[in-house]
């Protein structure tokens, strides 16, 4: 079957569905989040202790899932939940929804009000579309590839990112950095992480080997809302290993359109720093599990925007130590 055209119309009327259904989601998930703060609620574990589910990240999937098939019977669709219950349809060219549908579950379990849905569209195998709706605080975040992304507060005209023009940015030491510890609590992880955070945050004069001295570290405990926080932003980069393309997939477009760069592993990187492909979000990076987002930044004198984030990213793994996601 030929691969139908989506035009620019037909995106902005997709954006327009997905940001309805985003709402409709968000208010399921602060139905939930009542119930479990008020009276308990059952939640099961995926992978480990930390790997947490709760019945409304099923049922916010569900509910996802059916509104999808009713106006979008051709789409593809992958979803977090459906995923790790074992329907794994491999990406085609075909229009296919990726969607998480609560990511910050165990910030959504204990009342942490930095969890949200994340619904990307993904076409001929990139990213293309994306929603990330954060129903705790009312933010909604949106992006065309081409047409820009936005963040509407409440009943807000939306507002297009990043928030404010972008500034400079010399090196590390002038970051915010958004880092997660993730799920995957085995040694050897967690001492390559615990190592890299040191060097990031530690002052090389004072005693950290390599210490970059970076302004601080943040973790918000939802990939998809970091990836939020630089397309507006207020953090300089992320970088994450072990997310999975439905963490992400959203984030990648609304932070593209606001001027970021995204990219994968180390190896990725080397590969396409110095090509015209340098930021081509392929679907060998989309599948990789290992990201990085820098925000925009503006040029100065004798670099571009582009060259400047090409800089931090090479000196931010020049730093860090990859492991080999779970």
């Amino acid at each position: 079957m030929t691969t139908p055209e989506l035009s620019a119309s037909d995106l902005q009327n997709i954006l327009h569905f997905t940001t309805q259904l985003a709402r409709e989601a968000g208010s399921l998930m602060l139905e939930g989040s009542k119930e479990i703060q008020k009276a308990g609620s059952s939640v099961d574990e995926k992978l480990n202790a930390v790997d947490l589910v709760t019945k409304y990240d099923v049922a916010v999937e569900e509910l996802v899932k059916k509104k999808i098939a009713i106006q979008y019977p051709h789409f593809k669709f992958v979803g977090e939940e459906s995923y790790s219950q074992g329907a794994r349809p491999p990406l085609t060219d075909e229009p296919t929804y990726c969607v998480d549908p609560i990511d910050g579950t165990t910030n959504f379990v204990h009342g942490f009000p930095y969890a949200c849905i994340s619904l990307g569209l993904i076409y001929k195998r990139r990213p293309i579309l994306g929603v990330i709706y954060n129903p705790f605080l009312d933010h909604l975040y949106s992006g065309i590839k081409g047409q820009g992304s936005y963040l509407t507060r409440s009943d807000t005209e939306p507002i297009k990112l990043p928030l404010a023009p972008p500034r400079p940015l010399p090196s590390l030491q002038k970051a915010l950095i958004g880092v997660e510890w993730g799920s995957d609590r085995r040694k050897n992880t967690i001492d390559a992480k615990a190592e890299s955070f040191s060097r990031l945050a530690g002052d090389a004069e004072g005693g950290i080997l390599g210490g970059r001295n970076a302004h601080s570290l943040r973790s918000l405990g939802s990939a998809a809302m970091n990836y939020a926080m630089v397309a507006q932003g207020g953090l300089d980069l992320y970088w994450e290993i072990g997310c999975w393309p439905w963490d992400v997939c959203a984030g990648i477009v609304i932070a593209e359109e606001a001027g970021g760069i995204v990219t994968g592993s180390k190896s990725a990187f080397s590969a396409s720093a110095d090509g015209d492909n340098f930021g081509d979000v392929t679907e060998d990076i989309l599948t990789g599990r290992k990201y990085i987002v820098v925000r925009a930044i503006a040029g100065t004198a004798g670099e571009t925007g582009r060259e400047a984030q090409r800089r931090i990213i090479r000196e931010f793994y020049e730093t860090v130590e990859e492991v080999e996601p779970m």
